[in-house]
């Protein structure tokens, strides 16, 4: 009988030692790279470590009795510094999950060295919807939005509300190339014309000149495909030129919260924007958002902030379910069927690394219609997540098995 209890006690530890022993070097280490002091750290920086350590600290701190650990670094946005940090994180600091990396072109540089190493990169700033297209990889999913959601939001309302012509300016980079392609398909297929565009530098103080361009176009809308600090001033400098007085429109491609805040309802009043998640939607939203601001000086979350939080949950959870942070076996299990996010609902995540959704059209108040700080949108409608993205065999994922 002594011999049967020994036995079973330890078979019992035989068959736990394996979910703590799969855990490398004993300890679940999770890096933030993203910009922490340029044109996108309001979006993204300094708010998305808070975020991503709140998830820890709800997680408990620890998972398979080890303990999660964070470090962060500033990207700059540049390919460059992706490269080398994304290398040394992964190879040297035995980091087993990357998250964000600011703008396009640094997270495809990231994603490329995630590939390599075969480790996980989730990616939450980057917009480019090449990332699940002709760039995808087994081992990076795009978390919060992409170029083609905003195209299918913001571009297809514009449209259908009568905005037939347009002029682009659009930053010169990945995700600017990008943005401009998705939503001039999206005219096109809606009836729309495309007159013109310039292309200018990243992080540029002056659009004088790219405005006066945009202005001597005579479209009805110049589409601002730009991010962050940029679209601020093309908002800001627009108004000085009176462009929005002249009878053109500017759609902002990709606006966040924070943009609003800089820019001021007086001016972004009546811009309609498409965001996967808004801090004021409901209590839950409205609870996380507190906790956040409580960190941040007042200041309230952005959905690629959210984003930050919901990926690392799920990354947690998902360690917690396998039993392991293998990145082969967890990024199998991410994929592997619908689940209930922290932030932003019902999704599941493609072959292709997409993870879908709910986004939603939203228009900035006027200064009379909001009721205090950061009371910035109204919600026009909800864009169901198979609408929002771009079907999966039309992004010419390799990953991708053709009919």
């Amino acid at each position: 009988m002594r011999r049967g209890f020994l036995t079973a006690a330890l078979t019992a530890l035989a068959l736990a030692a394996p979910a703590s022993a799969q855990v490398s070097n004993d300890v679940v280490k999770i890096g933030v790279l993203t910009d922490m002091s340029s044109l996108y750290a309001d979006i993204n920086g300094p708010g998305g470590v808070a975020a991503a350590q709140m998830a820890i600290d709800d997680f408990g701190g620890t998972v398979l009795g080890r303990k999660i650990e964070l470090i962060s670094a500033d990207v700059q946005n540049k390919a460059d510094v992706a490269v080398a940090t994304a290398g040394r994180w992964y190879d040297n600091e035995h980091v087993d999950m990357i998250i964000g990396s600011g703008a396009s072109s640094s997270t495809i540089a990231t994603m490329e060295v995630a590939g390599q190493k075969k480790k996980i990169y989730i990616v939450t700033d980057a917009a480019s919807s090449d990332i699940t297209g002709k760039l995808c990889n087994p081992y990076t999913v795009h978390w919060v939005y992409d170029t083609a959601a905003l195209a299918n939001g913001t571009g297809s309302a514009v449209v259908k509300a009568g905005g037939k012509t347009w002029f682009f300016m659009t930053a010169d980079y990945a995700f600017g190339h990008a943005l401009q392609r998705d939503v001039t398909a999206v005219i096109k297929a809606n009836g729309g014309e495309v007159l013109g565009a310039v292309l200018h530098p990243l992080n540029t103080a002056d659009f004088s000149s790219f405005l006066l361009q945009a202005q001597a176009s005579k479209s009805q809308v110049i589409g601002l495909a730009n991010a962050g600090g940029d679209t601020v001033n093309s908002i800001k400098q627009a108004a000085e030129f009176g462009i929005v007085k002249g009878g053109q429109k500017l759609a902002g491609l990709l606006v966040f919260i924070s943009d609003v805040h800089s820019i001021g309802l007086p001016l972004a009043q009546g811009l309609f924007l498409t965001e996967a998640w808004y801090w004021d939607q409901n209590d839950k939203s409205r609870a996380f958002a507190r906790r956040f601001a409580e960190k941040m000086n007042g200041r309230m979350p952005t959905s690629v902030q959210a984003g930050y939080y919901s990926a690392v949950t799920r990354y947690l959870e998902t360690i917690k379910s396998t039993g392991t942070d293998d990145a082969d076996k967890v990024m199998a299990a991410l994929k592997s069927g619908p689940f209930d996010d922290a932030m932003f609902g019902k999704s599941y995540i493609r072959a292709d690394g997409r993870d879908i959704h709910d986004m939603y059209l939203f228009e900035v108040k006027a200064p009379s219609e909001s009721k205090g700080p950061w009371d910035y949108y109204k919600q026009v409608r909800v864009i169901p997540g198979d609408q929002a993205f771009r079907p999966m065999d039309q992004g010419e994922c390799p990953l991708v098995k053709k009919g």
